[in-house]
């Protein structure tokens, strides 16, 4: 009995391993097959099917469109096509003439009723993912978020609105990303004392809020023990991770 429960641990210890190490590049074919077929239904099918019709045209002969219809260069010849007018859309946007042209298409589609509640959200999360606009971050800091004792990892965005700004000091805006979408979260005004500068880089901390914490840059919060928010937070430890958990491994109340 013993010996096979020593085979099914050292099994399932083994399987596991693999499955870790064949996730990353499952997981991108199947991102990647969804991508082509993306791509091949919303242009390149139509992309097929006109060309089919074009040829039949030109010859004059309608046994041709099952023919063609049948084959499997068709959707191949469909999607690169699509692929090329995608490139030449990009291509186009890089020009200024270009862009002036597609602004003067979103206006005319942020004028549609229904339409304009919902595409100015969806061109922000694809204007962040394929790289267009990125979040202008200048620093990563930790700060006691929802609550006191509650340590969250957030980014350095600029300072506070005119109002905000105004009425007191020393204020600056964090934005506290979500795990695993960074690219979702939530902002916040805090006085400059209260944030405690991470000695690690943005793309650390991104792949440490990706990652769900699994991935830990291992560097300690500098300057913790002299934050003033931390001296007023009675029983708080300063020999904290960037998780805010004790690095002796003892229990306490995560952050968000």
């Amino acid at each position: 009995m013993a010996n096979n429960n020593g085979l099914l641990t050292t099994s399932k210890r083994l399987f596991l391993r693999g499955l870790g190490a064949l996730l990353p590049t499952l997981i991108t074919i199947v991102i990647l097959t969804k991508l082509v077929q993306f791509l091949y239904n919303s242009f390149g099918q139509y992309i097929s099917l006109g060309l089919i019709e074009l040829v039949v045209w030109l010859t004059g002969n309608q046994a041709h469109r099952e023919e063609l219809a049948a084959s499997w260069q068709m959707p191949v010849i469909g999607f690169l096509v699509a692929a090329v007018f995608v490139c030449v859309i990009g291509l186009l946007l890089a020009s200024f003439i270009g862009r002036r042209l597609w602004r003067m298409v979103e206006a005319v589609i942020t004028s549609i009723p229904l339409v304009k509640q919902i595409y100015p959200y969806v061109k922000q999360v694809t204007d962040y993912v394929f790289g267009e606009r990125r979040m202008d971050f200048s620093q990563v800091v930790a700060v006691q978020y929802p609550r006191k004792g509650i340590w969250s990892v957030g980014f350095v965005t600029g300072p506070p609105i005119r109002d905000l700004g105004e009425m007191s000091d020393g204020l600056m805006t964090v934005f506290i990303p979500s795990s695993p979408t960074p690219f979702t979260g939530y902002v916040i005004t805090v006085p400059r004392e209260d944030a405690v500068d991470l000695s690690i880089t943005i793309d650390q901390a991104l792949r440490y809020i990706v990652s769900g914490g699994v991935i830990t840059p291992g560097i300690e919060i500098a300057g913790l023990a002299g934050c003033a928010s931390v001296e007023k937070t009675p029983g708080l430890p300063t020999n904290l991770n960037t998780a805010g958990r004790p690095r002796d491994g003892s229990d306490q109340t995560g952050a968000k």
